[in-house]
Order: C-alpha cells, then structure tokens, then sequence
C-alpha cells in the first residue's frame, strides 16, 4: 500500500511549483503518490508541471488532474478522491517540505495515527528561515485531549498543510473544505482534530511555508477582507450545526464554540478602515449572540463575556 498521497492544488504557481515537487520527489521515504490538481492556472504551471513529469514519471506514481477554476476547497475535496496511500497530505504549491518529513513520521502511520501534527518555518522566496513556529508537543491522545491541547497553546493550529490525515478517517468521516469560501482550513481542522480517535503532536519541523508579498493573506485589500470576515461567520455558522452531529463530549462542544467565536470577533479588527463594514460586520456578530459560549469560569472569562454582551465595541476599541 501507498504510504502517502500527497496532494497539490496549483494556482499560478509557477515561480514555485517545480521547487514543491522536487521537494516531494526528493523525500527520502519513496512510497509515496503524488497528485497535482492545476485549478485553471492562467500562467505557465501546466507547461512546468507537464515537464516536470515527462523527466520524472517513472520514479514515482504521479496524477495530473487539469480543471477550470473553483478554488482550493474544490481543488482539495476532487483530489482526496482520488487518493490510494494509507495517509492524506496537502501541500500548497508555494511551499515544500524537508526531504525527511515523511520518513521521520513513518513510526506513527505504523501505529495508524488519525492525525499526525508537525511543525512549520516560514521561509522567504529564497529560502531564509523568517521563524520556526512553535507548538505543543504531546504523545497519543484522543482527538479532545489534543484540541484541548491545541486551542489554548497554539497558535498556528489550522492550516491543513501541518498534518498526515489517515486516509480512511479522513473520508469515513466525510470531511470536506467548504467551497467558495476563505478560512477553509479555520472552518475544518478544528473539527477534524476533535473527531480524530488518536492524535500526536510531533517537535518535527518539515513543512516550509513561503511568505511572499502578493499572497493571499498579505493583501490588504478592503473587498478582500470584508468577504474573508463573512465567510467567517459563515464558517462558524457550519461549525454550529456540524457539532450537533458529533459523537463529541460538550466540553470538547465548548471549546470548539469559543475558538470559533474568538477568531470570528477578533476578525473585526481588519475592517476598522470601513466603518460601514465594521458596524454591519459588529451587528451580525451580535445577533449570534457569541458571548454565550464565553463560559466565565473566572473573573477574566466572566468580565470578557459581560463585555462582549453588552459592548463589544469597547472590547474591540481601535487604537
């Protein structure tokens, strides 16, 4: 059986693309397949990866899907379709990963781990550590245990790029990135972890993740970030019914709850330039009536809750 299936979403990568996919073929752990989904690139990643795979084919299991357009959610969901290895593994075609990542997780998909957590450094374009991000490190556990874990120690716990998923976990449970949306990693991971039956945090640092200006979640673009801040809300509206279907403690429930509402509230914060935006955005956040899963279980909590109740502006005060 295939180790890993390793999967690749491109989006005009074409400065990076090649560096992602030698970093794959360079893994020192061989059993591995490779499936690269082109998202209707518009520059020259389909010429650069038909390349790439015209020198590489016969060294490793390589499929090359081409689509129109739809985003990374899409991308994601067609491609684990697809999957045969024992373990799921997203890469985002801007970055690339240590050539022992998989190797040196090997001992864990023997003891067939649900989730396999790793370790990130961000990295500039030519490939200068920025920061190594930091977590905590912990053996086997429940899925509870480690969002327990997770939520209140780390600080980058969404992306989906830091785990090993076991593929049957993965797909028994339906998982699926909500399409057409941003925060799509924000709006599973989360509950991927708590439903996971067994879980492990790793000290390994194997994913290189590339900062670069014109990504993503560098623009600060007003159109941009007041979509981002309503597809979290929606997001965290999935998130509510989602849970209810779940074979999860009520503890775990509240948690999830107010991890959601954290980020969801403190997203305001990046429309303080539109005061339109911001109020409307204040207003929905309001009718969900978030406060309630701030549970005051210390002064601290119980003062964040009145606040959040009565004046959530004063909380969110701009400086």
């Amino acid at each position: 059986m295939i180790d890993v299936s390793v999967i690749i979403p491109v989006y005009n990568t074409e400065r990076y693309i090649k560096r992602c996919l030698d970093s794959i073929l360079n893994q020192t752990l061989k059993n591995l397949e490779i499936i690269v989904v082109n998202d209707g690139s518009k520059d020259n990643s389909d010429i650069i990866i038909k390349n790439w795979i015209k020198e590489n084919k016969k060294n490793i299991d390589i499929k090359y899907i081409e689509k129109e357009n739809t985003g990374l959610s899409d991308t994601r969901n067609i491609a684990v379709k697809k999957t045969r290895g024992k373990y799921i593994s997203f890469i985002d075609s801007d970055d690339y990963i240590d050539e022992n990542l998989y190797y040196n997780l090997k001992k864990y998909m023997d003891d067939n781990i649900d989730v396999i957590k790793f370790k990130i450094k961000t990295v500039d374009v030519t490939g200068n550590v920025l920061e190594k991000l930091d977590g905590p490190i912990f053996s086997t556990c429940t899925g509870e245990k480690a969002f327990e874990k997770l939520c209140t120690q780390d600080k980058y716990m969404d992306p989906a790029c830091i785990y090993l998923y076991r593929r049957n976990f993965f797909i028994e449970n339906d998982f699926k990135y909500s399409v057409g949306m941003y925060h799509e990693d924000f709006g599973l991971t989360p509950l991927v972890i708590a439903n996971s039956k067994s879980f492990v945090s790793t000290n390994e640092y194997g994913y290189y993740y590339l900062k670069r200006e014109n990504s993503i979640t560098a623009k600060n673009d007003i159109e941009k970030n007041v979509k981002k801040a309503n597809d979290l809300l929606k997001q965290y509206d999935e998130m509510i019914k989602k849970i209810t279907e779940y074979k999860i403690s009520k503890h775990t429930k509240n948690l999830i709850k107010r991890y959601y509402t954290n980020a969801v509230i403190l997203k305001a914060k990046e429309l303080y330039d539109n005061d339109e935006e911001y109020n409307k955005y204040i207003e929905e956040i309001q009718k969900r009536k978030m406060y309630k899963n701030i549970k005051p279980y210390n002064l601290k909590q119980a003062l964040k809750r009145l606040i959040l109740k009565y004046n959530i502006k004063q909380y969110l005060k701009k400086r």
